[in-house]
This record gives structure tokens, C-alpha cells and sequence, in this order.
């Protein structure tokens, strides 16, 4: 676990062998089951989690009750409530677990100190932040200009895996789909 998550972050900046043992210091596991939650609607967000094993939504939850899922993150992604996390805020959405999950996380603390502390990390997550906003903006064009089929394709492309992962029903609700639309646009 320790090793992939090095090679995470060396995917980005170098690090030495005392940096990534100063970088790890500030990290703690967590072991979650299927269907336990890692964040709630209305709770102030501590954690930044990083997915070693599982897969988990996060989703927000409508005034009729209907859930209307805003990603999926699977092993070696971060996750968060990134607003609730940044901002110290009440959370406005939900991240369960799919599967039995483990992950690294690192609290709000910790984050802040360790950007103080090690620039390399500061710069770490700025870019990993750049790619999270350009993977959103993509994620709202394609729900802007793509049809149903073209947004199942690509998310196909993309993730395979997903699809042998996650129930049908919650890749219609994350592609903006009925489950009887998501029938006739796969095989």
C-alpha cells in the first residue's frame, strides 16, 4: 500500500525516501464495509481519502428523495466533499462504499501542515486539483452536447471496469439515465 501510494505521488514530484516517510507520517488507514458511508450529508469533512482498494459514489440526494450520483472513484483516486473539506463546511452530498474498501486518508490538519511544511506536496495537489477540475469540466460538456449513447460509449472507453463494478441502476443515475434507457444503449 505504502509503494503505491509513492508511486502516486512520484507520478507527479520526486520524492526521498525520509520525504515520502515525512509524507506517510501524516497519513492513517481506514478499513470500510460495503454500504458504510465515509461522508454524510450536513457533517463538516476532516478527510481527503485516497482509495487503495474498493470502489465508492458520492451522490447528493434531491427534495423528492432521488439520488443523483456525481462520480464514482476507484482504487488509486482521491475523494472528498472537496467544498465541505476545503471550506470547513456542512457537507451537501454522500460517499458510500460499493465494496469493502480500504484507503489512506489524511485530515484537513494534516494537509494544511504538510503543504506548510513540503512544497513538493503543495505542488502535488494543485496539479492533482487542475486534473480533477478539467475531469469535471469534461464530465459537464459531456452532459451538456452528448447524447445518452455517446456519453455510455464514452464512459465505457474510459472505465471499463466500472461496469463489471457498479449495479446498472447507478450508471443510469450517473449518466442521467431511466435503467430501461441504459438497457437499450449497451450490449
Amino acid at each position: 500500500m505504502k509503494h503505491i501510494l509513492r508511486q502516486h505521488i512520484e507520478e507527479i514530484i520526486s520524492l526521498t525516501d525520509e520525504e515520502f516517510d515525512f509524507v506517510l507520517s501524516h497519513f492513517e488507514p481506514l478499513k470500510k464495509r460495503k454500504h458504510q458511508y465515509l461522508v454524510q450529508e450536513g457533517e463538516i469533512v476532516k478527510k481527503e481519502f485516497w482509495i487503495t482498494k474498493g470502489c465508492v459514489k458520492s451522490y447528493f440526494l434531491d427534495e423528492n428523495g432521488k439520488e443523483h450520483i456525481l462520480r464514482f472513484a476507484m482504487e488509486h483516486w482521491w475523494i472528498t466533499d472537496y467544498e465541505s473539506f476545503v471550506k470547513q463546511i456542512p457537507s451537501k452530498i454522500y460517499i458510500d462504499c460499493l465494496e469493502d474498501c480500504e484507503f489512506l486518508y489524511i485530515s484537513f490538519e494534516n494537509r494544511d501542515k504538510l503543504t506548510a511544511q513540503m512544497h513538493k506536496m503543495e505542488r502535488f495537489w494543485a496539479k492533482k486539483s487542475k486534473f480533477g477540475r478539467i475531469a469535471l469540466q469534461r464530465r459537464i460538456l459531456s452532459l451538456l452536447k452528448n447524447s445518452a449513447k455517446e456519453r455510455y460509449d464514452l464512459l465505457l472507453e474510459q472505465y471499463p471496469l466500472l461496469f463489471q463494478r457498479v449495479p446498472k441502476k447507478l450508471i443510469a443515475s450517473y449518466l442521467g439515465v431511466s435503467r430501461e434507457t441504459l438497457s437499450r444503449l449497451g450490449p
